[in-house]
């Protein structure tokens, strides 16, 4: 393009042609480069979602507890391979995306309020919203707090502050958990953070301090306090791009973290252990470290028939899920079952009524005597919606809530360090 033609489009970007600098085109082709960039990632994102979630149906049959798949797994390990150019591009695009904010060339905006962000450099799975409401519970007694989220596979756009009306459809499955749970704070949804923050702090002034649930990845914003999690199983040490892997962004990534937090641990975690994380994380970022696990809390029915207690011996769990990481559930579900039979979609995963004819049938034709179905507290969220239930109204149905809970050592340190940003 003509430095004459990229004047006039720089017009059409809001400029006067005569006015329009050199520093005005260059400024131009890094925001063309850069909208390249998030077009790309996010079509990268969806085709590898899409992917894996067709792949996933390969685990889907049979009774009995969940056994891996060696086709499924050896197809993928050779499809990781030939994706590897790929993810080779898609490495580039991403660090030319945080070049340009490295160096000021796209802006990141500050605020007048507190912004946490909590987020990932993978696709999913770390516990995210867990972590957003153990901050909102540590917060809430002491300030006006917001969560704003993108409200993933939700059917509205734009801005949206959640209200009595609001149902999982509008805000997404995230942000309705975080609503109904904490219906005296404010939640809100915007596909861009900066816009949604803005439109928070306008309409309320009273906002004391603004939780970014998945927003690492969102450098428009310059978050105060960047908080970046990684899974125990799935760390992003041991990852690769996208699509030869789940990182959405390469490992170094790590060093724009303020702290890295290890998630979904075993209860007991030894000093070797810690060591191990720290020597390979320390690789990539210097910042402190800390270990939390998942709590599950007593099951909660989801029907109206469902007895409000569940049975204390139980034979068979039919679980139905349609998260990121369900291992650390499986793990526990186990324990208090002598059968686990695991319906396993992907996540966000829009339940239809031949899903769950499709549960009802296989739990109908179980001889199991004590049997009940499982699911998380984020599918119960999309579950609610409209008359799904009534496929499974005379099954007795539990949700299990599920909380973040950090080692002692490792919450004190943790809490303080987050006063201490609230303060300054």
């Amino acid at each position: 393009m003509s430095v004459r033609n990229l004047r006039y489009a720089c017009f059409a970007e809001g400029a006067f042609p005569h006015l329009v600098t050199d520093h005005h085109i260059n400024s131009f082709i890094w925001y063309k480069i850069h909208h390249f960039a998030e077009l790309f990632i996010q079509h990268m994102i969806a085709i590898i979602t899409l992917f894996k979630s067709k792949m996933c149906t390969v685990d889907k049959t049979g009774y009995g507890k969940m056994k891996k798949k060696h086709v499924f797994l050896g197809t993928m390990r050779w499809l990781r391979l030939i994706l590897l150019p790929l993810a080779t591009i898609y490495g580039f695009v991403v660090w030319v995306r945080n070049v340009l904010f490295d160096r000021g060339i796209l802006p990141s905006e500050d605020f007048s309020v507190p912004v946490i962000t909590i987020g990932n450099l993978n696709t999913g799975g770390t516990g995210k919203t867990p972590h957003t409401e153990y901050l909102v519970k540590m917060l809430k007694d002491q300030y006006t707090v917001a969560v704003l989220s993108r409200g993933y596979k939700r059917n509205t756009r734009g801005y949206l502050l959640a209200d009595h009306a609001s149902t999982t459809a509008s805000l997404g499955d995230e942000a309705m958990q975080v609503h109904q749970k904490f219906p005296d704070i404010y939640v809100a949804v915007h596909e861009k953070r900066r816009a949604g923050i803005k439109e928070l702090l306008k309409t309320n002034p009273g906002i004391q301090v603004i939780i970014l649930d998945d927003g690492f990845q969102h450098r428009y914003v310059n978050a105060g306090l960047k908080l970046l999690l990684t899974g125990y199983y799935q760390p992003f040490f041991n990852d690769r791009l996208l699509p030869a892997g789940k990182l959405r962004e390469g490992r170094s990534g790590a060093k724009r973290a303020d702290a890295i937090i290890v998630t979904k641990t075993p209860g007991t975690l030894s000093m070797e252990t810690r060591d191990h994380f720290r020597k390979r994380i320390h690789a990539y970022s210097k910042k402190n470290i800390f270990f939390s696990f998942l709590a599950y809390g007593d099951m909660c029915p989801l029907t109206a028939k469902t007895p409000s207690t569940a049975p204390k011996s139980i034979q068979t769990v039919f679980l139905l899920t349609g998260i990121a990481d369900t291992r650390p559930l499986e793990e526990y579900l186990e324990k208090k079952c002598a059968e686990l039979v695991h319906l396993k979609y992907p996540d966000h995963h829009a339940f239809t009524e031949k899903n769950l004819r499709k549960l009802a049938s296989r739990f109908s034709e179980s001889p199991s005597q004590s049997k009940i179905i499982v699911t998380t507290e984020k599918d119960a969220m999309r579950l609610k919606e409209g008359s799904l239930l009534e496929c499974l109204s005379d099954i007795p149905v539990y949700y299990l809530p599920v909380e973040v809970v950090f080692h002692p050592e490792d919450k004190k340190a943790l809490d303080d360090m987050i006063g201490r940003f609230l303060l300054d």
